[in-house]
């Protein structure tokens, strides 16, 4: 996904003199070619994000579109002050490109982790929130949040996420993106974690169980008329995001079908409201959560006896 981000963005600046890259002093074998061609419009910040972000906020006062790119606990919450003030307050024309959602950096440990961002970014007035699948749907939702105005924050994974379409889709900020029909129930991802929950929708199916899966890209905002259309008449709903479980895509939908008095039951699946002390591949640590995969579909699986 960074690399489809990098090419996208290239296209974007071929096209606007005003677009512009600042880094983190990260990004190496990915940034390079945007750099090499637009050396005036590339600007490495160092480690010194919080001057990243009120650096991004002068260039978008001046009518400049900069994107910022860095890894997602550096780029959020330790700029959370900056990108309140700086940008929301002010709803100025700055996308935050986050890099390693949930468990991308496993290896690293706790301070790398990104399992609170969608959360604490999505209560900020102004902000859009994106959680794009797959490289395609990141591709789709650079295009359309360039026309957006506003403060834009896009979430990817680390890197080498698999293609989930056949073919590519038409995508709507805010509008659910609905990846297969089902009957029995239905699966919401947000993210990278989409790809588990189409391995464990076809694992279901196997069972005997066929679900719809929908890819929830957008966090913030949601279309409420488009996602009750897409949940009328299912009385069974999981939600699947590698983030605390907690102020989430979880939550927001929650929140909705509440308020819309729908009746069913949902449950979320998500990281825990806890300290993650544990070191691993990311497929280690989406295992402990029942985001796997295989124990994505055998919570599922219970779920569905335990309301029998």
């Amino acid at each position: 996904m960074r690399f489809t981000f990098r090419d996208s963005l290239i296209k974007l600046a071929e096209k606007d003199k005003d677009v512009y890259l600042l880094i983190g002093d990260l990004g190496y074998s990915v940034v390079e070619p945007f750099a090499e061609k637009f050396p005036s419009r590339f600007i490495n910040c160092g480690v010194a994000e919080q001057n990243m972000i009120g650096l991004a906020a002068g260039l978008a006062l001046e009518g400049k579109k900069p994107y910022v790119f860095s890894i997602i606990p550096f780029t959020t919450l330790r700029c959370l002050e900056q990108i309140r003030n700086d940008l929301c307050y002010q709803n100025l024309n700055v996308k935050i490109i986050g890099v390693g959602s949930g468990f991308s950096y496993g290896n690293l440990g706790a301070t790398h982790f990104a399992i609170e961002d969608i959360g604490v970014l999505r209560v900020l007035p102004n902000m859009t929130v994106l959680c794009p699948a797959d490289p395609i749907e990141l591709k789709e939702l650079m295009e359309k949040s360039y026309d957006k105005q506003g403060p834009v924050y896009i979430r990817l994974g680390r890197g080498k996420e698999r293609t989930l379409y056949n073919e590519e889709p038409n995508l709507e900020i805010g509008i659910p993106s609905v990846m297969k029909q089902g009957k029995d129930g239905l699966i919401i991802g947000t993210g990278t974690v989409v790809d588990c929950c189409q391995k464990a929708v076809e694992k279901l199916k196997d069972m005997g169980f066929d679900f719809k899966l929908i890819s929830l890209h957008t966090v913030k905002p949601i279309n409420k008329e488009a996602l009750l259309e897409e949940v009328r008449g299912y009385s069974l709903i999981f939600t699947a995001e590698e983030h605390n479980i907690i102020g989430g895509m979880g939550s927001s939908l929650a929140e909705i079908l509440l308020e819309s008095g729908w009746k069913g039951r949902l449950k979320r699946i998500g990281v825990l409201d806890e300290y993650t002390y544990d070191i691993g591949s990311m497929e280690y640590l989406r295992d402990k959560y029942s985001l796997g995969p295989d124990k994505l579909a055998e919570f599922i699986l219970k779920e569905i006896k335990n309301g029998k």
